[in-house]
């Protein structure tokens, strides 16, 4: 029996499936559940801002931690990966308290992942397209991906034939990667192309000085 409400349904027998992975317990590794800015609304009775307001992240940028960190870029990439896989339910995020506000995004719960391969859902990248403002490290790893010699869907294609369970994904899957690739490119050039590529791409390219370097700057 299957029902429109149902994520999935056998075709006719076989069904789609997921796999979780279980993190320490929260008495191990803390950690902290945050909602995502960009929530999309679960009813048909009101919408959220940033589904009818188009500088919505204008007020984004005025929280706290998205006004001083890299939480706003860390947000822009979860996007990205979302819209790569259909993903249209990351109402939270999680962090690792031990690493303090600059910590890496847990991106848990994609089990709506890899739904419509025919579709792709351009609401996803709304923190992108928005925002306007992409890592420098994440821009030239997409455009990477985009060139014949390293297309993502040949890379994932034969990353994917190591898994046990291989393929895992459908052709159509595969190729639905590269599809919504060229359509986060063409977003990223557009923010481009309206405020310049210095604007646009902030560079996360620049490492730290050793504490050995500022140590002789203080000694001068």
């Amino acid at each position: 029996m299957c029902k429109t409400e149902y994520a999935v349904c056998g075709s006719p027998h076989l069904l789609e499936g997921s796999l979780s992975a279980f993190l320490p317990s929260l008495n191990l590794a803390p950690r902290l559940s945050i909602p995502n800015p960009w929530i999309r609304s679960y009813s048909f009775e009101g919408k959220e801002e940033w589904e009818v307001n188009p500088l919505y992240c204008n007020t984004v940028r005025e929280i706290y931690p998205y006004s001083n960190s890299n939480r706003l870029l860390n947000i822009v990439d979860m996007a990205i990966f979302d819209f790569l896989i259909g993903n249209m339910d990351r109402h939270h995020y999680e962090m690792f308290t031990k690493f303090g506000d600059d910590g890496f995004l847990l991106h848990l719960d994609n089990a709506r992942g890899f739904g419509r391969h025919s579709h792709d859902e351009i609401s996803i990248l709304a923190p992108l397209s928005q925002c306007c403002v992409i890592k420098r490290t994440t821009w030239l790893r997409l455009q990477l991906l985009a060139e014949p010699e390293y297309r993502l869907s040949e890379v994932m294609r034969e990353s994917l034939l190591q898994d046990p369970l291989a393929p895992v994904l459908t052709e159509p899957h595969l190729l639905a990667l590269d599809r919504r690739l060229q359509l986060i490119l063409e977003a990223v050039g557009k923010c481009i192309d309206t405020f310049g590529e210095a604007t646009v791409v902030a560079n996360d390219t620049t490492q730290p000085q050793s504490p050995a370097v500022h140590r002789a700057k203080l000694d001068t």
